[in-house]
């Protein structure tokens, strides 16, 4: 059973802000969606190879190649958000 402090520490890790009423509204949607996944508990997998991909997939790569990088100065020149040799990020 998801309880509201499950969803709330959900919302806060997403950075979103929920009210009690919202907070209760997906309480119960998470209630319904673990529900459906259920069902998949009552499927005989055994003797089923595990599957990553239900289709064969190619990988369309491209070879490496060597190329000038940027100097530091063109790295910051369209942010006032570095400290030193770094970018700022926001404090959480």
């Amino acid at each position: 059973m998801v309880n509201i402090e499950t969803v709330q520490k959900v919302a806060d890790n997403a950075r979103i802000k929920l009210d009690e009423e919202e907070a209760e509204e997906f309480r119960e949607d998470f209630e319904n969606i673990l529900e459906k996944f259920s069902s998949l508990d009552e499927v005989n997998t055994e003797d089923v190879e595990p599957s990553f991909h239900p289709v064969e997939v190619d990988s369309k790569t491209r070879d490496d190649e060597v190329e000038e990088t940027l100097d530091r100065e063109q790295v910051f020149q369209n942010t006032e958000n570095n400290e030193g040799n770094y970018f700022k990020g926001p404090s959480a």
